[in-house]
């Protein structure tokens, strides 16, 4: 085992062996264990608690246990099932199967045979997480194009690295322009990069530093379980930027490296301690902000030599020809070495040249 118990969630409608399951684990496996009776709000449990098993019945109310496995892949691929039942019969193996369960066991389930299972695919859960967990990137942004603006360079050497990049926008930036305009741009944007994007619709210009901004962004962190989060400095003009940093200080608590970006509107009390080169990414960073045409004609910001002329100042404080500036809040992951950006993919992480003052 690890250190930390596994978490197991059990959905069981019989309190007998729902008592049976939770005392086999937790006494002899020493696992957290949360039992639900039925199916009834099971995915709205494992998005909160990220269980490392899952264990269901077949037969549940509210729901077939086959079918939360099949939403439970939705929200993680690689959860562990462990289906049981007291019917073994095929068409109930054969559907489980299909739906890739990894054990599927005939109540009623010897004590050593659910420990044995349980601490095997909790294993092997832990593991995927933490590979998972050291990939993936995860960007948060009040409004359409303030990622791409301030990490554009950055999410474009991940994406070359191979890191998978996940992009939150917590607002349409319905003041800024049409919605939908700026949610198809969003999504054009998104493509480029290959990157997963969730799209809010919190009011612009109003957005909560609390609920539900706080939620939202734990929501989408337990779905995707980042490694590296980019969200926006605490130093800005902009209510909407101070809000979203604030709130994802709260919810991106347990990420192990976090830094903030600047903006257009960020204050010279930013002040950058890692400087990321992105030569050989200004030409995927320009075209990430093309993608905004709606902006392009009243942002001057979003000018080809605007941006580059940015990039090409805050190089004089790393290497390379151009650079994006980064508050670090954490960087837990790295020993001895910047974790953001893999330097094979052309981009490195540096601090301020000795001897240099910002």
């Amino acid at each position: 085992m690890t250190d930390a118990p596994y978490r197991v969630l059990v959905i069981e409608d019989d309190e007998d062996v729902a008592l049976f399951t939770r005392t086999v684990l937790e006494k002899r496996a020493g696992c957290d264990v949360r039992v639900l009776y039925s199916g009834i709000g099971a995915i709205d449990v494992v998005r909160e608690f990220r269980p490392d098993v899952l264990v269901t019945d077949v037969e549940l109310p509210g729901a077939s246990g086959l079918d939360i496995l099949e939403q439970a892949r939705v929200i993680d691929p690689s959860l562990p099932v462990i289906v049981m039942t007291a019917h073994a019969s095929v068409d109930y193996a054969v559907r489980a199967l299909r739906d890739r369960a990894d054990e599927f066991l005939t109540k009623p389930v010897p004590s050593t045979v659910l420990v044995d299972t349980v601490h095997r695919l909790g294993a092997r859960s832990r593991q995927a997480a933490a590979a998972r967990q050291k990939r993936t990137v995860l960007a948060i942004g009040a409004h359409p194009d303030d990622v791409e603006i301030g990490v554009g360079g950055v999410l474009a050497a991940h994406a070359a690295a191979g890191d998978p990049i996940v992009i939150l926008t917590l607002s349409r930036g319905a003041r800024g322009g049409a919605a939908d305009d700026r949610q198809h741009e969003s999504l054009a944007s998104a493509e480029i990069l290959g990157a997963r994007l969730f799209m809010e619709d919190l009011e612009d210009t109003r957005i909560p530093n609390s609920d539900p901004t706080v939620g939202i962004i734990e929501r989408v962190v337990a779905e995707v379980s980042p490694g590296i989060v980019y969200t926006h400095t605490k130093n800005e003009r902009h209510q909407d930027h101070r809000s979203v940093h604030e709130a994802a200080l709260v919810a991106t608590r347990k990420v192990p490296t976090v830094a903030c970006f600047q903006s257009p509107s960020s204050t010279i009390e930013f002040r950058p301690s890692r400087f990321v080169t992105i030569d050989g990414h200004t030409d995927t960073k320009l075209a990430l902000l093309r993608a905004f045409a709606s902006q392009a004609g009243i942002r001057d910001y979003l000018e080809p030599d605007f941006v580059l002329a940015t990039a090409r100042y805050w190089s004089r404080f790393g290497t390379g020809r151009y650079s994006e500036p980064l508050e670090i809040i954490r960087d837990s992951a790295a020993i001895g070495a910047p974790s953001f950006i893999d330097t094979s993919a052309g981009a490195v992480a540096s601090s301020p040249r000795a001897g240099e003052e910002m």
